[in-house]
C-alpha cells in the first residue's frame, strides 16, 4: 500500500519534553500507523509502517496553544455510576481554572508518502482473507473515506490524503540527516512500553527495519 498524506501544520511530539510541546523532525511510524488505521482497520490485521518519504522541506514553526495541566478523571467508573444508580460525582473539567498557555513548536507544510502493509492477527476468523481486507482500503482510499479525521499528532492538525497508484512525478527532498532516537511504536503487550529506534533518513526516504515490528509485536 502507498499513500500519500499532506497539511499545513504537524506536531509528533517528543516524549521527553514534559512542559512545552516539541515535534520530531518527520512523522513518526506510530502516527503513520494510525492515519492507516483511521481509513481502515479491524481486530483481524494490524498495519506495518515499511518506509516514509518525505516530500517537503523540514520546517518548523512556533505558537502558543491553550492547554490544561490537570489531567480528567477515568470516566469509566463514574458512567458505570450514572447508568446503573442514577447519581454520581459531575463529569466534567474546569478549563478557565486549568488553562495553561503553552509554546509548541511544530512542523508545516508538511507531505509524507507511506509505504506499508498489513498482517493478519490470531483474532482473524474465517471470513477474513487478506484479499478482503486489501479491496476494502483500497475502495475507502480511493473514495476518501475514514472511520475518524486522521490527524498529524494532535487533532486539531487534520491530514488530506490520497492513494497513490501511479508513479510519481515528484521525488523525496534531497537531504540526509541523523534524525536521531524515535519513537517506534507502543508495545501494548507489554505494560504500554514504548519503543524507540535510530532513525536515519537518506535522499529523504527513512526505512523501517523490520526487527522493530518483531520486537514490538511479540
Amino acid at each position: 500500500m502507498t499513500l500519500r498524506v499532506w497539511g499545513d501544520y504537524a506536531c509528533f511530539t517528543r516524549p521527553e519534553m514534559k512542559v512545552e510541546r516539541v515535534s520530531y523532525d518527520v512523522i513518526t511510524p506510530s502516527a503513520a500507523r494510525g492515519i492507516l488505521e483511521a481509513i481502515h482497520w479491524k481486530p483481524a490485521i494490524r498495519w506495518v509502517i515499511d518506509e516514509i518519504q518525505v516530500m517537503q522541506p523540514i520546517a518548523f514553526s512556533n505558537i502558543r496553544r491553550n492547554e490544561v495541566s490537570s489531567i480528567m478523571k477515568n470516566p469509566g467508573p463514574l458512567m458505570k455510576t450514572v447508568s446503573e444508580k442514577g447519581s454520581a460525582e459531575p463529569f466534567y473539567q474546569n478549563t478557565q481554572k486549568d488553562r495553561q498557555q503553552r509554546a509548541t513548536l511544530m512542523l508545516k507544510n508538511v507531505e509524507y508518502i507511506i509505504k506499508a502493509h498489513f498482517e493478519m492477527t490470531k483474532k482473524a476468523g474465517d471470513d477474513d482473507t487478506e484479499e478482503k481486507h486489501f479491496n476494502i482500503f483500497l475502495r475507502r482510499a480511493r473514495k476518501g473515506q475514514c472511520h475518524h479525521q486522521p490527524y498529524f499528532g494532535c487533532r486539531e492538525f487534520s491530514v488530506s490524503f490520497e492513494l497513490v497508484e501511479e508513479p510519481l512525478s515528484k521525488t523525496p527532498i534531497d537531504e540526509d540527516r541523523d534524525l536521531g532516537w524515535m519513537l517506534y511504536d507502543i508495545n501494548f503487550s507489554d505494560d504500554m512500553t514504548p519503543k524507540f529506534f535510530r532513525a536515519q533518513m537518506h535522499k529523504g526516504v527513512i526505512t523501517i527495519p523490520e526487527s522493530f515490528h518483531k520486537e514490538v509485536n511479540v
